[in-house]
């Protein structure tokens, strides 16, 4: 007599890859709309109403500074309603606060969209997805990170220039809603599509391993041997280093990007620098593909995130050099600032991953990106001030840098007991 088995077929091929191009679509229309998308907005409503510039800049740094207060609760969310509830909840909040930005005709009315389309942001955004992935890959999440937060980098290639279109024939509410509702419908679609399998409810092993092997196979161990992230995580060394480096790199980042596009005019012209800033933001994802797919186990990730200071250091002094008036160390400037664009998004998650334990990876990764991002909403101002010492802005860029990449290198507490083998 034959026997059949009822469980239903194992699905065919890995499906943390699916989770991949998801969280790489939702990462598309997170950035797009969160963190490309306001500086357009503001713009407008500038054209629009006439409302100052400094008001409009304020604007901004109230979104980020929600956001942040927004992405530390996070780990706190994902436990109480569980991850699909969340990004669902995140990607209505973007869609209205969205609308709201695009239908306000007073200042106040701004200023109440704009918590809504901050936390949409920080639920939708870089801890966010890094949550959704980690089930699924753990040795390689480098690659898997790297691919889906690439999402962000083309955002800002295809949805910044196609926010300008939209808006110049259809309105800025007209094109608010459209982009805003088909968000909405593809990522609340997407999070119960994608984002609900486990790999255990799959019959699958993160990374696509075979789930005998999996079982078999040590799970990989933090740098320092099980020390738990304290209650006020600032005690840890571990935390405050990677913190303090990955915000300065960030203030350092968005800072210079937010007057590079300014200073390039006078001497490329806006159409050849609005290409170099398009540029800039490719080579982004060419280095986040780089590190993604070089950044092997047992590989130290902050000497990664340190060397990718470095380069965009590097890039800065070009900077620096070609603002004299030299067009072809301007682009390469560029190039090489750009190349470190996405990996100081990405490497601090995995960092976060190789040095604190499972159970606080969701807590870390998500105090990390708040502190971050509470910090860099200060960036496009701070660096303003800058703007009349003329170059000075490429040479404060370049330095937090590599003041970012010291704090990176200091060793951890113990750092000498790290087991062998163990990602760093």
């Amino acid at each position: 007599m034959a026997f059949t088995d009822p469980s239903p077929p194992p699905p065919t091929g890995f499906f943390g890859w699916k989770v991949v191009r998801a969280a790489f679509v939702t990462a598309f229309f997170a950035w797009g709309i969160g963190f490309y998308g306001p500086p357009i907005f503001l713009q407008t409503l500038a054209q629009q109403h006439g409302w100052p510039v400094g008001l409009l800049s304020l604007a901004l740094t109230v979104q980020f500074l929600i956001g942040a207060a927004v992405v530390a609760q996070l780990a706190r969310l994902h436990r109480r309603f569980g991850q699909v509830a969340v990004l669902r909840a995140g990607a209505v909040l973007t869609a209205l606060g969205l609308l709201g930005w695009a239908m306000a005709q007073q200042p106040w009315q701004l200023f109440l969209a704009l918590p809504l389309s901050a936390a949409g942001w920080a639920l939708t955004s870089a801890a966010a997805l890094n949550a959704a992935l980690a089930p699924w890959f753990v040795q390689r999440r480098p690659m898997a990170l790297g691919l889906a937060f690439n999402g962000a980098s083309l955002s800002g290639l295809v949805l910044s220039p196609l926010w300008v279109a939209l808006i110049g024939g259809l309105g800025f509410a007209t094109a608010a809603g459209l982009v805003g509702a088909v968000a909405a419908v593809l990522l609340w679609w997407m999070a119960g599509r994608f984002f609900a399998p486990t790999p255990a409810g799959l019959g699958q092993a993160p990374d696509g391993a075979a789930p005998a092997a999996s079982a078999l196979a040590a799970p990989p161990r933090p740098a320092v041997a099980s020390a738990p992230l304290p209650a006020n995580p600032w005690r840890d060394r571990r935390f405050a280093t990677l913190t303090v480096a990955a915000s300065l790199a960030l203030f350092a980042q968005i800072g210079l990007v937010a007057h590079l596009f300014s200073v390039l005019v006078p001497l490329l012209g806006a159409g050849a620098a609005g290409w170099a800033m398009g540029g800039a933001t490719g080579c982004g994802m060419l280095g986040r593909l780089a590190v993604g797919r070089l950044l092997r186990p047992g590989a130290s990730r902050r000497r990664a995130a340190a060397l990718n200071g470095a380069v965009q250091a590097l890039g800065s002094a070009l900077l620096l050099a070609g603002s004299a008036g030299s067009v072809p160390l301007m682009l390469a400037g560029c190039a090489l600032f750009g190349l470190g664009i996405g990996n100081a998004t990405s490497l601090p998650p995995l960092i976060a991953q190789a040095e604190f334990r499972a159970e606080d990876l969701p807590r870390a990764v998500a105090l990390v990106t708040a502190i971050g991002q509470a910090a860099y909403a200060f960036a496009p101002a701070g660096f303003g001030l800058l703007r009349d010492g003329g170059p000075a802005i490429f040479l404060a860029a370049g330095l937090l840098q590599l003041a970012a990449g010291a704090l990176l290198l200091w060793p951890p507490p113990r750092q000498s007991r790290r087991r062998r083998g163990a990602p760093a």
